[in-house]
Order: C-alpha cells, then sequence, then structure tokens
C-alpha cells in the first residue's frame, strides 16, 4: 500500500511540474517537430510534411473565426489566395525577399479580412456562408482573368527564403521555415483562446445577444476574429507560394480545396486547437493518399464527415477531451477509494 501511495505521489508531483512549467511541453514538442525529418524516406514524404504545417497554420486560422467565435467563413481560401499572390508580386515583380515579403502580404490579407468581416455585423448562418463563399469565387475568378496575375496560366518563379546566401528551395530546408510558423501560429491560437479575447469570443459563439447584454463589444470582436483568422491565412498563403517549385494557379484555391479545409476543422473539432491540428494533418494525409481516386473525392470527404458527427460529434479534439476528463475523474474515485482503504 505504500508502494501505491508513493507512486500517487510522485505522479502528482509530475503533474504539478508539468502545470508549472506548460512551456517544458511546448519545448519538448518543438524538438520532436525539429527531428522529425529524419523519420522520412524521400522527396515526397518530406514534401507532405511541408504540406501539412501550411495546412496546421490555415486550419488553426479558420478554426480561430469559426470554432472560437462561431462565424462562418467560406471564403478562407480566398484569404490564402491573396496572401500568395501578394507575396508572389513582392517577391519577382519588385525584388522584396521573402522575408519581408511574408510579414508584408501577411497584413495585407489581415486589411482584407477586415473588409471580409463586415458583412458579419447584419448576416449570420447561411447568408454569412453565402456572401463569403461569393467572396470567395470572386477572387478567384479575378485572378483568373489578369494577366499581370497570371492569369489562368498560372504565376511561376516565387524565388526560395534565402539565408546568407544558401536558397531553401528543397523541401528539407523548406521545412525549418514552415515548421516554426506553425508551432508559433499553434502557440498564439491557444494563448488566444485562454485569453479575455478568447473568452469573448466564445461568448458570441454561444449567444450573440447575452454577450452583448454582458458588455462585449459584438461588432469589435467579431471583425477581430476576422482579421485574426485572416492574417493566420495570408500567412499560409505565402509560405505555399514560396515552396518549391514556386508556381501557384487560381484552381489551387477553388470550391474543393476551401472543403478541405472547412473539413480539417470539422473532423478535428470545432473550438478545440490541437483538433485542428490533428484534423490538418489526418485530412492532408487522406486527400493526398486518394488522389488516385479523385472521382471520388466528394463521397470519401463525405463519408468523413458523416462518420465524424455519427461517433464523434465534436470532432477528434472533443473526443481526446471527454477521454482526459473521464480519466481524470476515474483516476481521482480511484485515489479516494484508496485513501479509505488506508
Amino acid at each position: 500500500m505504500r508502494t501505491g501511495e508513493e507512486s500517487a505521489a510522485t505522479a502528482r508531483g509530475f503533474l504539478a511540474a508539468a502545470a508549472a512549467h506548460p512551456g517544458c511541453r511546448w519545448g519538448a514538442a518543438f524538438v520532436v517537430l525539429l527531428a522529425l525529418p529524419l523519420a522520412v524516406f524521400n522527396g515526397y514524404q518530406q514534401y507532405l510534411l511541408d504540406l501539412i504545417m501550411i495546412n496546421i497554420v490555415l486550419a488553426v486560422g479558420l478554426n480561430i473565426v469559426k470554432g472560437f467565435a462561431g462565424q462562418v467563413n467560406v471564403g478562407h481560401v480566398a484569404l490564402a489566395a491573396i496572401g500568395a499572390y501578394t507575396s508572389a508580386v513582392l517577391s519577382t515583380k519588385f525584388g522584396l525577399p521573402f522575408w519581408f515579403a511574408l510579414p508584408f502580404a501577411t497584413l495585407a490579407t489581415g486589411l482584407v479580412g477586415a473588409v471580409v468581416g463586415v458583412p458579419s455585423f447584419r448576416l449570420e448562418g447561411a447568408y454569412l456562408a453565402l456572401a463569403t463563399l461569393g467572396l470567395a469565387e470572386s477572387v478567384r475568378i479575378f485572378i483568373g482573368v489578369t494577366d499581370y496575375l497570371g492569369a489562368s496560366v498560372g504565376y511561376g518563379d516565387i524565388p526560395p527564403p534565402v539565408i546568407a546566401g544558401w536558397r531553401l528551395e528543397g523541401y528539407a530546408a523548406y521545412y525549418y521555415v514552415v515548421m516554426p510558423v506553425a508551432a508559433i501560429g499553434t502557440y498564439i491560437a491557444f494563448s488566444i483562446l485562454r485569453s479575455d479575447v478568447g473568452r469573448a469570443f466564445k461568448a458570441i459563439r454561444e449567444d450573440t445577444l447575452a454577450a452583448a447584454a454582458s458588455g462585449i463589444n459584438v461588432r469589435k470582436y467579431k471583425l477581430l476574429a476576422f482579421v485574426i483568422s485572416a492574417l493566420y491565412a495570408g500567412c499560409a498563403g505565402s509560405l505555399a507560394a514560396h515552396m518549391a517549385p514556386g508556381f501557384i494557379h487560381p484552381d489551387d484555391y477553388n470550391l474543393t480545396r476551401m472543403i478541405t479545409v472547412i473539413l480539417m476543422v470539422v473532423a478535428g473539432g470545432l473550438g478545440h486547437v490541437w483538433g485542428g491540428v490533428i484534423g490538418a494533418v489526418v485530412i492532408t494525409l487522406v486527400a493526398e493518399w486518394t488522389r488516385s481516386y479523385y472521382q471520388y473525392e466528394f463521397i470519401i470527404f463525405g463519408l468523413i464527415v458523416v462518420l465524424t458527427m455519427m461517433y464523434m460529434p465534436r470532432g477528434i479534439g472533443g473526443y481526446i477531451d471527454r477521454r482526459l476528463v473521464t480519466r481524470r475523474f476515474v483516476a481521482l474515485r480511484t485515489g479516494k477509494a484508496a485513501a479509505k482503504a488506508i
């Protein structure tokens, strides 16, 4: 019995240390991510790692506006397209290096996000979805008919990042650009969720009228959610534009791509940051592995949504949360029963 007590005390000590120093967990995760390229065996797998990191940024950004604030945005890929083409134009036509093009493209997309957020003041649900869907198609069509942006041919010769004369054009080298951005973006999303801003987002998501009655400036926080989400989308778009082979096309931001990103958030779990990360990983892999069956793509995605709603209605993140809560409850009950036995 004494051994059980010591084990329980040790476990509680580890939990207390982890709670007191959450940065240790982030540091350990970052070290694992640094070593992750060692586990891949070819260029295609390295490409998948880069793509997953970019999709994590995209999915986490959409989760902020949809999962945290409860605002429907079907134009998220249009914002990514704006970030991608802005970064591409700044790099190729104005000669800006990647390290300046990325923040400029991100900020420019954030400004567009502020414009996109204005309809949310009066529109909700399906009406807001239609408005943002119209934006997405308008942006794609505008790019497709504008010769300056490559029109329907696409936009190429986008340079990779350069550090001290070293061009990071390989997938393995580019991983160490996209991975830190994805890690920092995920950390910022966690910080937002646990802040007063995150609590205001969740209040608006649950009941707009009740949030307004509680003194929350609903318009301000709705607009802020769209701007933050747009910043993530613009950053992801810029990262995708500069990844090898340095080529982007209007069809990279079509409705199919939008559905894929939405599925990442839904399958991962609305309002769960880790769920969005896991959803981005899973759906990216599923989309790549089923690329040979592109004619059945919507059927496959539809089945994923149906199965997720049937067995994990709150997504992967919600399922993990429920399992963790259940384990804590069982551990507490077991600990109390052991204490009474002593």
